[in-house]
């Protein structure tokens, strides 16, 4: 289970958990397409700096989100890092950093999804909705790496 090392941070979701897989298979997981589409989102991602691209999901109306994601890549250390902006195309202009760190024969995978309002309350209802789903994620890419 992924933990938050942060719980009182309102600006940003804060993660890691140790997966049982090395930072290769980790990473593959993290910036494959196809992989990436498991267990996050479908999408046009690619692993090249400056690329953009778009994650469609389900619409949450509840913080007028219409289910796409537009993203930059602006970031990329491979099997150490990957930073892509994260935006709504409205309200939310967030940045969303994996890290990835040697541990035994596995790796500790840190999220930091970052750039909440703490005081908007929409931000804020979109934190705590991301921040109850992105600790699934981890399992999901664990699971992946697993058959990688």
């Amino acid at each position: 289970m992924a933990h938050d090392t942060t719980a009182e941070d309102l600006r940003a979701i804060r993660l890691d958990q140790f997966l049982a897989h090395p930072p290769a298979k980790v990473w593959r997981a993290l910036t494959e397409p196809d992989l990436v589409a498991r267990w996050l989102m479908p999408g046009d991602f690619k692993p090249e700096v400056g690329h953009r691209f778009t994650f469609t999901t389900t619409p949450k109306k509840q913080v007028g989100f219409d289910g796409i994601v537009y993203c930059e890549v602006l970031r990329v250390e491979p099997e150490k890092l990957l930073r892509i902006s994260w935006s709504d195309g409205k309200r939310a202009d967030w940045t969303v950093t994996w890290r990835l760190e040697p541990e035994g024969r596995g790796t500790r995978l840190f999220l930091d999804h970052e750039g909440f309002d703490p005081g908007d309350e929409v931000q804020q209802l979109s934190r705590r909705i991301m921040g109850g789903g992105w600790p699934r994620m981890f399992g999901a890419i664990e699971k992946i790496a697993a058959e990688l």
